[in-house]
């Protein structure tokens, strides 16, 4: 049986070694440049969940804080900054040493859609600086500072938020049962304005209209980005209700659901309480400052009452998907493990700012600071297991992280220079080509003659490429790993 496994010959070309190939039906030893061709887009979630942990320290209420509350927040403000450098240099260092990937990573189904992870990394950087570095010690230069920084960010969020959709819009097609709370990702740059917009505001004492600006700028953007998640919100609950929960190695993404209603809950409470400090009185009309700035406050205080109860829908949803998954341990580790964090960071801040509305709410701080904990806890344990998904290969691997081959993308239609064909995949076209020559009688199964293999192969292989341009060349979405086997690479079988 062994001389009837098809051979597969390798074409490395300049800056690729011998070493970094594999055929997909073993292990290889991968050199770490090799390794740093699989650095995605994903990594910036660990500096999404690390800014928003240095977030949630910040906001604890006074009752709750001390000075090792400022200290360990002001750790992982630092420790985001340098790990977000790391990432700029090893994504950049991966276009560099392989250009064609950084196209790819704009066109690929999966990838495309954390690229604003970047952008939103940068974000909280601009959070945190507004946090722990504007106020008297520093003085006006920094508060202007970030006023520009502000707007500038405004700019980027919505470039883009706008530019990652018409992308995916005008070069993929989706169905509903690919659907994940990852397509909310590239709205969640406007997410953040509205906190960083409250942020801001409350450290802003130089300019009184400066500050409405960066007030109204950051409603309008907030409103945005709810918006447009709240329509993705209904497409996830009608694959809910038709295709069943998402495939174990997907449901940390079902956490990203949380995160639109805690960002809007933090952003337009904390916006409101500034309001009417700051604006004028002529503000919404002749005489309607002050009035306005009270009303703005009330109605914040019950829009965010509403959306707190929605967050905490999403929550229990998610945390009740995982049951099964903790208990029966299906869950390979993926960079949007970090989902566990960076979205509760919100609900956190949020619980606060409910604390806030409610003239400052004991109970409710209470349950923010346990929830505070439980994130640092989570953060330390996410982290580990990145570090031990790195030295299992389950991470920075050919065909393991959101660069693999999906459907139509990139699956032996041409050899990926440097990179592992699907595990399996050459394999079955092989049997099933073979298998379906039989049936059709154009000549011998697989197994009659050793020369009817490359021919099935072929044949199999050309068909594969019909379909798939027929069908418009989608494949499974959002980091689901390809197993061996016949049965889970089908590439028919997308649904759950």
């Amino acid at each position: 049986m062994d001389s009837l496994r098809p051979s597969i010959v390798h074409r490395p070309c300049s800056g690729v070694s011998d070493r970094d190939e594999d055929d997909g039906f073993g292990d290889k030893v991968l050199a770490l440049r090799g390794r740093i061709r699989h650095f995605t887009w994903t990594w910036f979630c660990m500096t999404m969940a690390t800014g928003g942990m240095a977030n949630v320290l910040y906001t604890i209420p006074e009752p709750f804080r001390f000075k090792a509350v400022y200290g360990l927040g002001c750790a992982f403000f630092i420790l985001n900054i340098l790990l977000f450098i790391f990432n700029i240099c090893m994504i950049s260092l991966r276009f560099y040493l392989y250009p064609s990937t950084f196209k790819a990573s704009f066109l690929h189904p999966t990838e495309s859609l954390f690229i604003p992870a970047a952008v939103i990394s940068f974000g909280t950087i601009l959070n945190n600086i507004t946090q722990y570095g504007v106020g008297a010690k520093t003085g006006v230069w920094l508060e202007s500072a970030m006023y520009g920084f502000y707007w500038f960010y405004c700019c980027l969020a919505v470039l883009f938020s706008c530019g990652i959709y018409l992308t995916l819009w005008s070069t993929q097609t989706f169905t509903i049962s690919q659907m994940t709370p990852v397509w909310i990702f590239p709205a969640y740059p406007l997410l953040i304005v509205g906190p960083f917009a409250g942020n801001l505001a409350q450290k802003m004492i130089s300019s009184p209209q400066r500050t409405v600006s960066v007030i109204v700028g950051g409603y309008v953007l907030q409103g945005v980005g709810f918006m447009v998640a709240l329509m993705i919100y209904s497409a996830f609950l009608y694959r809910l209700m038709t295709q069943k929960l998402p495939k174990e190695s997907l449901r940390p993404a079902m956490f990203i659901s949380v995160g639109p209603s805690g960002f809007t809950i933090c952003g337009i409470i904390t916006m409101a309480h500034e309001l009417p400090r700051v604006v004028s009185p002529n503000f919404m009309g002749e005489g309607m400052g002050e009035f306005a700035g009270k009303v703005s406050v009330v109605m914040a205080n019950w829009m965010g009452l509403w959306l707190w109860g929605l967050a905490l829908w999403f929550f229990f949803v998610s945390v009740g998907a995982h049951w099964s998954c903790a208990t029966r341990g299906r869950m390979d580790f993926a960079m949007t493990w970090f989902s566990f964090v960076f979205p509760n960071t919100a609900l956190t801040t949020a619980t606060f700012a409910i604390s806030q509305a409610l003239g400052h709410s004991y109970s409710i701080a209470l349950v923010g600071c346990i929830m505070t904990v439980a994130l640092v806890i989570l953060w330390f344990f996410v982290c580990g297991m990145m570090i031990r998904a790195v030295l299992l290969k389950q991470i920075l691997w050919p065909q393991k992280q959101e660069d693999r081959d999906e459907g139509g993308w990139g699956k032996d239609s041409k050899a990926r220079v440097g990179e592992a064909k699907s595990p399996g995949w050459s394999r079955l076209n092989v049997i099933l080509g073979g298998m379906h020559d039989t049936e059709r009688g154009e000549g011998p199964g697989p197994l009659k003659r050793r020369g009817s293999w490359r021919s099935a192969a072929k044949k199999g292989q050309k068909r594969d490429a019909d379909t798939s341009a027929r069908d418009g060349n989608v494949g499974q979405l959002h980091g689901e790993p390809e197993h061996e086997g016949i049965e889970k690479m089908n590439p028919d079988d997308n649904a759950d």
